[in-house]
């Protein structure tokens, strides 16, 4: 059961969401996940690596998350690591003693897919070599975190990567450890001119965390299978955001992995029918880390501008890096392509409070590329920096949404803009988020519920 604006609604057995960042990232996915998991019994990682943040605001105290899904704070609820994360173990266990402190219980309630593709420290200086070389050269930075997320993808696809059940394995472990340092450590001095990775040091880390590791791995797959079977119901949380696909996003300034609702079939070992509704969680403007193109990116540095508006009052840095946000206005024509590749259900729209206060606010709702006008945006970088957008001037409002749950409670200007925003996108607003907090929600319509 759950209870919203004082109703309490069933939700459907067996029904299973996927929570998706339909931008560059940093959506409030989180809250949402955390939010949501009150009607769920498992939630599941199925992509990326500890170059994901997740904040969390519960009764005023913030925890950041990284690998663990966000609904470790739900006390009793199973929380699934899928084969479709890279992990790194020494980062998990860190996170792990954090949530222990602070009196989270994670060990009997945290499963592991041994099909995991290691990180291990000669991905993340690689990362940080090339990143650097780059930068010297006097060439784009792609903006990685610098944590090895990239090189770890490599390895798997090139069908050379340590998994978590190698773990099990001592002997096969050094082996194919000892095969990948000759690759990598040619790249590092001969290409990047950067340091060796010595072997002893990593193989001794990491048979020192396999005894905390390994009593936490499992078969997910066979275990998200058969509590479907029992008629739970799961949540499947996405990393990063639709706009850093390694497919569908600003190529090549992208994450590794796919970001988008389909891969939450293949990175956690269930069949697509077992996704019965996608949710695009949708800042009320848009935010961007790292290089690539950013078509409605505003002056955000300026003391007084919208830009620096948003990314004062909305604290737009980083949960990973602490790096500061690039903003700008609302990108219409962007969540296009992200309902298309996604195939959305409905939206939630988070943050919509950081924008209390601006007397005037523009929405994109297409752009002009080489003399022609569109109103979805392209594949690629290329053709994404060429966009000039085309706005629509929407009132702004100066009441406070700050923890408002209702929706005929907000200032009329905000409901005009919701509305435009569903309008212009094709899909339905199902959700608001009116501040960090996890009570601070509209609910409009319950993805949960049938």
């Amino acid at each position: 059961m759950s209870t919203t604006q004082g109703q309490t609604v069933a939700a459907t057995k067996g029904r299973h969401v996927v929570v998706v960042g339909t931008q560059w990232g940093d959506e409030g996915k989180g809250k949402l996940v955390d939010w949501l998991t009150e009607t769920a019994t498992g939630v599941v990682r199925f992509q990326g690596g500890h170059n994901a943040g997740h904040t969390l605001v519960i009764n005023g105290v913030k925890t950041a998350l990284h690998l663990i899904p966000s609904g470790i704070m739900r006390p009793g609820v199973k929380c699934y690591i899928g084969n479709g994360v890279v992990l790194s173990a020494p980062k998990l266990l860190e996170e792990i003693a954090g949530l222990e402190k602070a009196g989270v219980e994670v060990r009997s309630r945290l499963r592991i897919s041994e099909a995991c593709p290691l990180i291990l420290p000669y991905h993340a200086a690689i990362d940080i070599a090339r990143e650097a070389a780059k930068e010297k050269a006097g060439t784009a930075k792609i903006g990685t975190t610098g944590r090895g997320i990239g090189p770890a993808y490599e390895d798997k696809i090139a069908r050379r990567a340590l998994r978590v059940q190698d773990l099990k394995h001592p002997e096969r472990f050094a082996t194919k450890l000892r095969e990948n340092l000759d690759l990598h450590n040619h790249v590092l001095t001969d290409i990047l001119h950067a340091p060796a990775v010595d072997f002893d040091v990593v193989y001794n880390e990491a048979m020192a965390y396999a005894k905390d590791i390994l009593p936490m791995v499992a078969d997910v797959s066979r275990e998200l299978n058969e509590a479907h079977q029992a008629g739970a119901n799961l949540l499947f949380e996405g990393a990063q955001g639709t706009l850093l696909d390694v497919d569908h996003g600003t190529y090549p300034f992208v994450t590794s992995s796919n970001c988008v609702a389909g891969n939450a079939s293949a990175g956690a070992g269930v069949g697509p029918g077992m996704l019965h509704y996608i949710l695009g969680i949708t800042k009320a403007y848009c935010t961007r880390v790292g290089g690539g193109p950013f078509p409605t990116e505003l002056d955000w540095e300026v003391e007084g501008t919208p830009g620096y508006h948003m990314a004062t009052v909305g604290a737009e840095k980083g949960t990973t890096t602490g790096r500061a946000r690039r903003c700008g206005w609302f990108d219409a024509a962007l969540l296009k392509r992200s309902a298309q590749v996604n195939g959305l259900t409905g939206l939630c729209i988070t943050k919509l409070d950081v924008l209390d206060g601006l007397t005037e606010l523009r929405l994109c709702v297409g752009y002009e590329l080489d003399g022609q006008t569109i109103d979805i945006l392209p594949m690629g970088a290329d053709e994404i920096s060429r966009c000039k957008p085309i706005y629509e001037t929407i009132p702004g409002w100066s009441d406070t949404t700050v923890g408002v749950t209702d929706y005929n409670q907000l200032p009329k200007a905000a409901q005009h803009y919701l509305n435009r925003i569903a309008q212009t996108t094709g899909v339905p607003i199902h959700m608001v988020s009116t501040s960090p907090d996890r009570d601070h929600t509209i609910l409009l319509t319950h993805p949960y519920i049938a």
